[in-house]
């Protein structure tokens, strides 16, 4: 008898990824493996004023420098980078930044590919039917996983909404350069932020209703080396092992996503994102603790599992008393590295139905370990402004 198609799963690991201390200096000859001449290097303005852009510029004989990119960014900005693409005649992309640039260079290898407006690809609309054109990423934060994620976040000012482009291999990086030297300079708010974003990917992956054994394997060793490093690289920007630490905690975060996507926090803080323009990172970090709060009781001995990679002693302890003590580290964790309030953030507790509406209406909720709906959705906001004060 045949399988059931159902049981059949995917993992795609189409990123080769270049890492460690000096990879940079790898990008000319990555760019030349994949016969590119003249690249279109997205960026964005604070990348430039560091002077990481002039080290990947460097590299480069003819790159078209596209460095108008900034947090969430929205469909305008990409439709003008594909269209200057195209009139500078590129033929390959480089992306060096947080997660917003290397979103941005897949985006606009979509529209290059596909025409029109990224608009018009977000997830469940028009399909993407081709590979993007030749793209390396180089992460300047330890964060988003982006260098190999099957994915970009899109903002729609009109509907105050961001929206998810890809869920394919099609549009992923063909190589990353994982280079924890470009780390070295972050300040601690960013590292805080970027780093609690790995382990909202780590822990919301290992706990979706889709994870598989494979995710599941790079999930908890990010989410072991948030708990190890985190903390470390906040109090010590200058330390090269914590950021290789979490360096590497970030691309297993991201690679945790394959095909899928994530749970109720990414619901929350990707719908919120679109209302109040403010750190992804430092907003998903502040809604995890009450979601897996919340999501504990469905699946304890996942939780469990999380608890022990924070370094939360278990023995003695039940699963589900385990799995609450992991979510009670994870808010201190959140506190220990300076993760701001709900209301530092810009948002009011007045706005909570119209929050929790939009998250339900994110297909990220699909995902969550246990049926959320929009009562859910406020008591689990109602938490996350009380939590930090």
């Amino acid at each position: 008898m045949g399988a059931d198609v159902d049981t059949v799963r995917i993992v795609e690991m189409p990123t080769r990824l270049i890492h460690g201390p000096g990879a940079i200096t790898r990008l000319g000859q990555t760019m030349a493996e994949y016969s590119v001449k003249r690249p279109l290097l997205v960026t964005d303005p604070g990348v430039v004023a560091a002077g990481l852009a002039a080290r990947a510029l460097e590299q480069l004989d003819d790159a078209v420098l596209y460095a108008d990119v900034r947090a969430n960014p929205d469909i305008a900005l990409i439709d003008r980078g594909a269209a200057i693409y195209l009139e500078k005649a590129c033929d390959g992309l480089v992306a060096i930044g947080g997660g917003s640039p290397m979103d941005v260079a897949k985006s606009i290898g979509v529209v290059v590919r596909h025409g029109g407006s990224i608009a018009q690809y977000e997830w469940g609309h028009d399909p993407i039917e081709a590979r993007i054109p030749p793209l390396v990423t180089i992460p300047t934060t330890a964060g988003t996983g982006s260098e190999v994620t099957l994915w970009a976040v899109v903002t729609d000012p009109a509907r105050q909404v961001k929206f998810n482009v890809g869920g394919t291999a099609l549009i992923a990086a063909h190589a990353a350069l994982i280079d924890p030297e470009l780390m070295l300079g972050l300040p601690p708010a960013i590292t805080a932020a970027t780093g609690m974003d790995a382990l909202s990917h780590a822990i919301e992956c290992f706990t979706c209703d889709y994870h598989q054994p494979f995710n599941d394997a790079v999930a908890l060793h990010a989410i072991e080396l948030v708990g190890a490093w985190l903390e470390v690289a906040v109090a010590d920007g200058s330390r090269l092992d914590a950021r290789t630490g979490m360096a590497h905690a970030a691309t297993l975060g991201g690679m945790a996503y394959g095909t899928e996507s994530a749970g109720a926090a990414h619901a929350m803080s990707q719908s919120a994102g679109g209302v109040h323009d403010c750190s992804h990172g430092a907003l998903t970090a502040r809604l995890l603790g009450p979601v897996c709060e919340f999501n504990a009781p469905a699946d304890p001995v996942r939780y469990e599992r999380i608890a022990q990679g924070l370094g939360v002693e278990v023995s003695g302890l039940g699963p589900l008393e385990a799995a609450l003590a992991g979510a009670a580290a994870l808010e201190r964790l959140t506190d220990a590295v300076g993760i701001p309030t709900m209301a530092e953030l810009g948002f009011s507790e007045d706005e909570i139905p119209l929050l929790a509406r939009i998250a339900f209406e994110d297909p990220q909720t699909t995902g969550n370990a246990r049926p959320v709906g929009v009562a859910e959705y406020e008591e689990i906001y109602r938490n996350a402004f009380s939590r930090g004060r």
